[in-house]
């Protein structure tokens, strides 16, 4: 890059990595997957087309997670973003509320799936349930994101509770990306019932496996189910066999897993939220997911001259909705995070406290 101008979108610094760099950019786990997953990987011999719906196995196992659940509710997928594809374009056209700022990527698909998105703005990282209530109205779905990125906060109970009650009243549909669902620090995952409901997840975060691409959706309503399966025959048709071997390696890790990573993630959540605000930076200290999202003047300046002068990636918040801010991931072990810090610091000409 040889001008601010083009930073028009994360595709600049995603895979930029070596000579130095600290990437605080992309929202990838730097922890190992499961042992299991890579001493078990055994090559299948059949490699033909595989289920669209996704092997019954992986399904199996996954419904064990749902209550009054079966196999035949799931669709495994290539990674969340392609459940969320999938979802949209099966609602064939309509509103949809989503919650600003937003994961980047969420305008583009509902788009390009035919969908308009309407914004709900967030209070101090949440949704606020009074504007939620204004904008709803007239929407076919809702997508929510808790933990959240960009922000890193988790909706409340009573909020999550409330959406249930809302969207069943007015029959319209609530997508929930749970990719984060194992990674909360303040209590444990809600998962939102009903009969509208769509679940995302995937095993990108809490196994530490982005690359094999490997996600699903969940939905009690086998008639939706049917519809994403029929556009997913003419487009990806199965999701990545090995992947899918891999993701059911994965599920047999013990609980110990899941909650060391996430002694980890907390250590490191501590150092930079309290690494930032010693700067003297604005921030809402994350309950969830590995993200933390900063107000800073001069956003572009910001995040230009860091990685120019001191190589070091951050994210810009007009990406995400937010022009204000800049989103920074902590996926990264606790010695670089000190390390950017340091950097930031000399980038803003700030001593921390």
């Amino acid at each position: 890059m040889n001008s601010i101008s083009e930073l028009k979108g994360p595709s600049v610094f995603i895979g930029k990595q070596g000579n130095g760099i600290i990437s605080f950019g992309s929202g990838q786990p730097d922890l190992p997957p499961p042992v299991d997953v890579i001493n078990n990987l055994h090559i299948r011999n059949d490699l033909r087309y595989g289920s669209i719906q996704g092997e019954e196995i992986l399904r199996d196992n996954l419904s064990k997670q749902y209550p009054k659940s079966e196999a035949d509710n799931f669709v495994i997928t290539n990674g969340a973003s392609e459940a969320l594809d999938l979802i949209f374009r099966a609602m064939d056209n309509g509103k949809v509320l989503v919650p600003k700022p937003y994961y980047y990527s969420y305008p583009f698909i509902l788009k390009r799936a035919g969908m308009t998105p309407v914004y709900t703005e967030l209070k101090k990282g949440r949704i606020d349930l009074d504007d939620f209530n204004k904008k709803i109205k007239g929407c076919k779905a809702v997508l929510i994101n808790s933990p959240s990125n960009p922000t890193g906060r988790i909706e409340s109970l009573e909020t999550l509770k409330e959406i249930e009650e809302i969207t069943e009243k007015l029959g319209i549909h609530v997508v929930s990306d749970e990719v984060y669902k194992d990674i909360i620090y303040e209590r444990d995952n809600y998962l939102i019932k009903g009969k509208q409901v769509i679940t995302v997840n995937s095993f990108s975060k809490t196994y530490a496996m982005c690359g094999i691409r490997v996600g699903y959706l969940w939905s009690a309503n086998r008639e939706f189910v049917d519809r994403v399966i029929d556009i997913k025959t003419h487009t990806s048709m199965n999701t990545n066999l090995v992947g899918q071997d891999m993701a059911i390696e994965a599920m047999k890790a013990p609980q110990s897993y899941i909650d060391h990573q996430l002694k980890i993630w907390l250590r490191r959540r501590d150092l930079i939220y309290n690494g930032l605000k010693d700067l003297g930076l604005d921030l809402w200290k994350p309950e969830g997911a590995f993200y933390v999202f900063p107000r800073v003047e001069d956003p572009e300046g910001f995040v230009w001259n860091l990685y120019k002068k001191y190589k070091v990636i951050t994210y810009l918040g007009e990406w995400f909705g937010s022009p204000k801010r800049v989103r920074l991931s902590y996926a990264l072990d606790e010695k670089e995070i000190e390390e950017g810090l340091n950097k930031m610091e000399l980038c803003l000409g700030r001593t921390r406290s």
